[in-house]
């Protein structure tokens, strides 16, 4: 770790004071009596140019309250000492179910449902890295007796089991077994129901558990695949009348959970900290008579784990502020500053401890993306965006000569950063990618430039013009390359094209944060003057249609887009899977901030609660 927490040196703090009508009472100051929220749409900087502003509220998280932040013990050797043992504790549970006829509790009459069981659990949990190779054995073993028709809860079941068979599906998909989502025909009746699921007033607890399961699998949905949207559409239904009839209780609690985040929206850690909750609600047996002692392991297990990343999370948080600090950007009036959020996220998505790299990396360059957004689409003049847009591709420090005062400090952020992360990939890699990482964040400022073009002039352009360019000012690859450049997993360059441009892969993920970051945004963009956005652009291709019309239209072609990015994730191919999915969960964690609104800009709500549970407090 040495390594990562080096210091940096302070950037030039030459960012302008904004002169105008101000309010303190929505901004806590947190530097300089200079920052302030402005309600005026334009102001005046002290380089007596009249700019646009955003009216953003301030940083939640400053550097004095990120410094209170005290050590935690988890970081003491016995914590340690006692995660092996638990680790070697549950790699024997794993075995035990292997076993042949192990007694009363695993039998061939249940144990495929508890090998699922136990895969399911570990990664719900947040701890299926410890156990790789025991999950791919009961994976293999699961496989070995998939059928056409499904599965029942063991390999000698006499009858298929739709608990079994759609658990079976999601996790075996989830790990590359190539299953067809056509099993699931076999469960529906003429009706269109699924078995066992009818609509009567009184479902058991096994019933409900199966349609959740059937829930959770048409998540994981291709495109084309009509049986799994028909379950979707059959099991949200039934799930939401359930939960309306049954005790509030842990079954309950999982479904208000999935249901809230689904698939696309999930994060890992977030996950585990619910499931942590829900499976020690009824520790003493759980509905597939796992013992008391094995949920029990698991449970300390992942407490353990969350605990003592959350140790190593209070020291990243501290290295992150003083990097924000020593940036100038505390001084800037005119954008927002959410580098704890972006941390919070990276550390949802990537929480091995080895991994500080990604996490720091994403972080910086994604608020590096938030100062360059404000300042592309409000703060700065087409003469000040062209001259930066030039500087950056000159790629030298020199190149600052010839930029107003207020932009040095940026290209200096900017420059350093993106020099340090190559350097970071380069140890990583065992080669220099700094270029190829230049030719991206060239790419997105001249997308920013011209959408900076388009609010100046008033031009509107078409649906496909809008959106070519606006997948690439998402800035989704360059918050994505470089950081998983940085991990502990080799990127060749024929491994590397098939996850970042030009690769379907990373379109898509693109398409994903321009789409739902419009449904989210285009109300407050329009209202500062930028009116190009998927929306508005649709209607003007579409005339006569409505707002309605285009968000509609705009929501249909986000759910297609994900069940896209899914297959490209999953399908079977040279690529491993393990290569792509950070790329895909970075996805996953941008499009969890445009959840309930722009949280990127309104984070003092939904945004606030996520960085405690996730990062600030333990379990």
């Amino acid at each position: 770790m040495s390594s990562i927490f080096h210091e940096h040196k302070p950037l030039r703090k030459t960012i302008p004071t904004l002169i105008g009508k101000c309010s303190t009472s929505s901004r806590r100051s947190v530097t300089p009596a200079s920052i302030t929220s402005m309600t005026m749409e334009t102001a005046v900087s002290d380089d007596g140019v009249q700019r646009r502003v955003g009216n953003y509220h301030s940083n939640l998280w400053d550097d004095d309250f990120i410094n209170s932040l005290i050590s935690t013990p988890y970081e003491a050797p016995s914590y340690r000492e006692r995660g092996e043992t638990l680790i070697g504790e549950v790699k024997e549970i794993f075995n035990s179910i292997s076993v042949e006829d192990a007694g009363e509790l695993i039998t061939p009459l249940n144990d495929l449902i508890q090998r699922l069981w136990m895969v399911d659990s570990v990664e719900r949990l947040g701890i299926d890295r410890h156990f790789k190779d025991e999950i791919k054995s009961a994976l293999d073993y699961v496989y070995s007796h998939w059928r056409e028709e499904g599965i029942g809860c063991g390999r000698e079941s006499v009858a298929t089991d739709l608990n079994s068979t759609a658990l079976g599906l999601r996790t075996l998909r989830l790990h590359g077994y190539p299953v067809s989502s056509d099993v699931l025909e076999h469960f529906k009746d003429q009706k269109g129901h699924f078995a066992s699921c009818s609509s009567s007033s009184i479902e058991t607890g096994g019933e409900i558990r199966s349609v959740l399961n059937l829930f959770r699998a048409s998540l994981i949905a291709f495109p084309n695949e009509k049986v799994m949207d028909e379950a979707q559409i059959f099991s949200t239904t039934y799930l939401k009348e359930a939960v309306q009839k049954i005790p509030v209780s842990s079954l309950s609690r999982q479904i208000e959970y999935v249901m809230e985040y689904g698939w696309d929206t999930n994060l890992p850690r977030l996950e585990a900290r619910h499931y942590i909750h829900v499976l020690g609600q009824d520790i003493t047996y759980n509905d597939n008579e796992m013992p008391y002692t094995n949920v029990e392991k698991l449970l300390e297990l992942a407490k353990l784990e969350f605990n003592m990343f959350h140790s190593l999370q209070q020291r990243e948080l501290k290295h992150l502020s003083r990097w924000w600090k020593d940036s100038g950007m505390p001084e800037a009036t005119f954008t927002r500053h959410r580098h704890v959020e972006y941390y919070a996220l990276a550390s949802c998505i990537a929480f091995e401890p080895q991994h500080s790299g990604f996490r720091f990396g994403f972080a910086k360059l994604c608020h590096i993306i938030t100062v360059l957004d404000d300042m592309y689409d409000l703060f700065g003049t087409i003469d000040e965006l062209e001259l930066f847009t030039a500087a950056i591709k000159r790629w030298d420090p020199s190149a600052t000569d010839c930029l107003p005062e207020y932009m040095k400090g940026v290209y200096t952020m900017v420059y350093d950063t993106i020099n340090e992360m190559a350097g970071e990939a380069q140890n990583a890699q065992g080669r220099d990618t700094l270029n190829y990482a230049r030719e991206a964040w060239e790419a997105c400022l001249d997308s920013y430039l011209q959408e900076a073009k388009w609010i100046a002039t008033g031009y509107l352009p078409s649906f496909e013009e809008y959106y070519e360019n606006g997948k690439v000012s998402s800035a989704h690859r360059v918050c994505t390359l470089q950081p998983i450049l940085t991990l502990d997993i080799p990127f060749p360059d024929h491994i590397l094209k098939e996850v970042d441009f030009p690769s379907k892969l990373n379109d898509l993920a693109c398409a994903v944060l321009r789409l739902r970051g419009d449904t989210r945004c285009y109300q407050a963009d329009r209202a500062r003057g930028e009116e190009a956005s998927s929306i508005s652009c649709y209607m003007k291709d579409n005339p006569g249609s409505t707002e309605e019309d285009a968000l509609n239209h705009i929501n249909a072609m986000l759910s297609d887009v994900i069940k896209e990015l899914n297959w490209e994730l999953l399908k079977p191919d040279s690529v491993p899977i393990s290569a792509k999915k950070h790329a895909y969960d970075v996805s996953r964690a941008f499009h969890y901030g445009y959840k309930y609104r722009d949280g990127y800009s309104v984070a003092n709500i939904e945004i606030k609660n996520f960085v405690a549970i996730s990062v600030l407090e333990p379990v």
